[in-house]
C-alpha cells in the first residue's frame, strides 16, 4: 500500500474498517473541524494527542513523542483496530499533522495508513462528502505496544553521527530558516553544523500534490549521491520532518531516523554549536 492516496482513491474506497483522521492545526483547528470535515473524520489534536509537550523544549523540542502508552490510548479513544484502513488529512499539504500522525501510526505497528494528497482543498475539489459537528464512534480494542518502531535519533546521537560523518542528516526546513536569514517560531536562527538543506516544500509540485514516487526517487538520489548512506531526518520540532519521511517512505526509500526534538531542542541545549549561511 502506498502512502500516499489521492481523494479520487478515496473516493472509491469502501468504507468498511475506514477510519478517517482530522489533523488540521492552529489555534481554530478543532472548531474548522466542527464546521466542516469529511464525513466520519474524526479530529485529532496535535498538541494533545501527537505529542508531550513539556516545559523545557531544550530536552525534546517542542514536540516531543508521547509516551506509547499513551498513544495507545490515543488510537484506542479514535476507534483504530489492527486491520483499520486509516487514511489522514490536514490543510497543508500534509506538511503539518498528517505526516507525524501517519510516523506515529507506523511506528506503532499499524500498517494500513495512508495520506490524503493535497489534504481538504483536494478533497473539496473532488466533491468528496463532507460533515459538521462532531462524529460518533466506539471506542476500540488494541494492542499495547512497548516502544516505537520506527528509528528515532536523539540530539547526542545526531551529534556522534556528525562527528564520525557516519550518517547524512537533512534539515528539511525553509532554506531562510536554514541559513540563518531569521526564525520565526524558534530562539535563534541558523541550523546544526554539517546537516544539510532539501526543504519539504521540494517533495510538492507546483500544485502541492507529492511528486510521483519515480520522480522523488531520482531526485533524492541524485541528492544523496555519495553521501553517509544512513539517513536522519529533522526539521523545527519533529513534525514537518515526518513530510520528508513520507515522501521517501513514497519514493521507495527505507524509512530514516526521525530526530524528533529537532532544531527547537539543539538551539535551546546550552553550549551546541549553531552554523549560519549569511
Amino acid at each position: 500500500m502506498f502512502p500516499i492516496i489521492s481523494p479520487k482513491q478515496l473516493k472509491e474506497l469502501s468504507a468498511e474498517k475506514l477510519i478517517i483522521l482530522d489533523v488540521r492545526t492552529g489555534k481554530d483547528s478543532y472548531q474548522n473541524y466542527l464546521n466542516k470535515h469529511l464525513k466520519e473524520a474524526r479530529f485529532v489534536d496535535l498538541d494533545k494527542d501527537l505529542a508531550e509537550i513539556v516545559e523545557d523544549a531544550a530536552y525534546g523540542g517542542r514536540h516531543p513523542l508521547p509516551k506509547i502508552q499513551k498513544f495507545s490510548e490515543t488510537v484506542s479513544h479514535l476507534g483504530v483496530s489492527e486491520d483499520s484502513h486509516i487514511i489522514i488529512y490536514d490543510d497543508i499539504n500534509g506538511a503539518n499533522a498528517a505526516a507525524r500522525a501517519w510516523w506515529m501510526l507506523k511506528s506503532f505497528g499499524l500498517e494500513n495508513v495512508q495520506v490524503l494528497d493535497g489534504g481538504i482543498q483536494a478533497a473539496e475539489k473532488e466533491d468528496l462528502e463532507f460533515s459538521l459537528g462532531e462524529e460518533v464512534f466506539e471506542k476500540s480494542e488494541i494492542t499495547l505496544k512497548e516502544h516505537w518502531l520506527l528509528p528515532i535519533s536523539s540530539l547526542e546521537g545526531v551529534e556522534n553521527e556528525l562527528t564520525n560523518e557516519s550518517a547524512t542528516v537533512i534539515d528539511v526546513r525553509d532554506s531562510y530558516r536554514y541559513k540563518g536569514e531569521s526564525e520565526p517560531i524558534d530562539l535563534v536562527a541558523g541550523h546544526i553544523p554539517g546537516v544539510i538543506n532539501i526543504p519539504f516544500s521540494e517533495n510538492l509540485d507546483k500544485n502541492g500534490n507529492f511528486l510521483k514516487p519515480e520522480f522523488l526517487k531520482e531526485k533524492y538520489s541524485k541528492l544523496l549521491e555519495n553521501k553517509p548512506e544512513k539517513l536522519i531526518i529533522h526539521c523545527g520540532s519533529g513534525v514537518t520532518a515526518c513530510h520528508t519521511i513520507l515522501a521517501l517512505a513514497y519514493a521507495g526509500f527505507e524509512i530514516p531516523n526521525l530526530y524528533v526534538g529537532s532544531w527547537s531542542e539543539w538551539s535551546r541545549r546550552e553550549g551546541k554549536e549553531i552554523a549560519k549561511e549569511i
